[in-house]
């Protein structure tokens, strides 16, 4: 196949990359380096199947020409994190939800065969059932949640008005290699690892005994090559690992000492991804667990030794306008 990977050149985007290469199909990437690392790919850099372009996807009239001829389109583009959301929500709608329309119009221009998105399980808010189903009411809770959720809304619209064939896999708590190094604080992983690095403890928020659906980034990559390859069209899957894991697990296989920061509003205590539907429909299951993962991880840490190291004071000082606007 023909492919076209948006950001792929970031974390989840390049294990995507790879998995499609392996796979024998060539691939198109447009990423704007915004998060994005060419670093990421340099590994398959004399690939004659590969092409990495850089061009910002809002730029409708420059992507055009990269989706002539191709039959899947994987959209994994987007500005992540929730504090920037919270501080600069207008950048992050152009980003990911006008970003996704000028996607989506491209694709619907040039005939694309299959659309497959990621999604955000962070659209469930704090959700009232765990393993949290595909049906579980829609919540989000900071402008980067709200602005995923939108662009899954328009991309399902799509699909039903225009017969696009579209896949949305709602992504758990993705963990790997390749994470981002760089930018504002963000997930767990790579806040750890740099503290790891460097000989810092890990902050922990609230007493660590909150858990996440720890999910491998392989894993996540094999979900969308089954939705691409598979009949299914106009559907929404979670995409998760199997478990839930609590972050002072986490730390015992990572290895440290520790210090505890405040718990953080608009936070769940758990996600834990109800993966029913995508094991009964695509036939996916996870394979990597999170020991496995982690050890994964740490063979590959020198890769967070340029990331930057968080401590109690500067997670005080870039999370005030979370506690600012989502206290109860």
């Amino acid at each position: 196949m023909k492919t076209l990977v948006t950001g792929g050149a970031g974390f989840i985007g390049s294990h995507l990359v790879d998995r499609l290469m392996l796979d024998g199909h060539e691939v198109i990437v447009l990423d704007n380096f915004s998060t994005g690392r060419p670093e990421n790919l340099r590994h398959l850099e004399n690939e004659k199947r590969l092409r990495l372009i850089e061009v910002d996807i809002q730029d409708k009239v420059a992507i055009q020409e990269f989706f002539k001829g191709v039959d899947w389109v994987f959209h994994l583009a987007a500005l992540a994190d929730i504090v920037p959301s919270i501080e600069r929500p207008e950048e992050y709608f152009h980003a990911n939800v006008d970003g996704t329309l000028a996607v989506l119009e491209t694709v619907r221009q040039y005939g694309v065969k299959k659309f497959l998105y990621a999604a955000s399980s962070s659209c469930y808010g704090i959700p009232d059932v765990y393993p949290t189903p595909e049906t579980a009411d829609i919540r989000p809770q900071y402008p980067y949640a709200l602005t995923k959720n939108l662009a899954e809304q328009m991309i399902m619209h799509w699909g039903r008005l225009y017969k696009i064939p579209v896949v949305a896999l709602r992504l758990f708590n993705v963990y790997g290699t390749r994470s981002r190094t760089s930018g504002t604080y963000g997930a767990v992983f790579g806040v750890f690892l740099a503290q790891k690095l460097a000989g810092k403890p890990f902050t922990i928020v609230g007493d660590g005994t909150q858990t996440r659906d720890f999910t491998y980034v392989t894993d996540v990559a094999k979900a969308f090559v089954c939705a691409a390859e598979s009949e299914v069209r106009n559907e929404v899957f979670n995409v998760g690992s199997g478990g839930t894991y609590s972050v002072n697990r986490l730390v015992e296989l990572l290895g440290g000492d520790v210090v505890y920061i405040p718990k953080r509003p608009g936070e769940p205590d758990c996600t834990f991804a109800d993966t029913v539907k995508i094991q009964r429909v695509l036939g996916w299951q996870p394979e990597v667990s999170l020991a496995e993962g982690v050890a994964k991880v740490l063979e590959n840490i020198e890769y967070w030794r340029q990331a930057p190291v968080w401590d109690a004071n500067s997670i005080e000082a870039a999370t005030k306008d979370w506690f600012k606007y989502l206290k109860e």
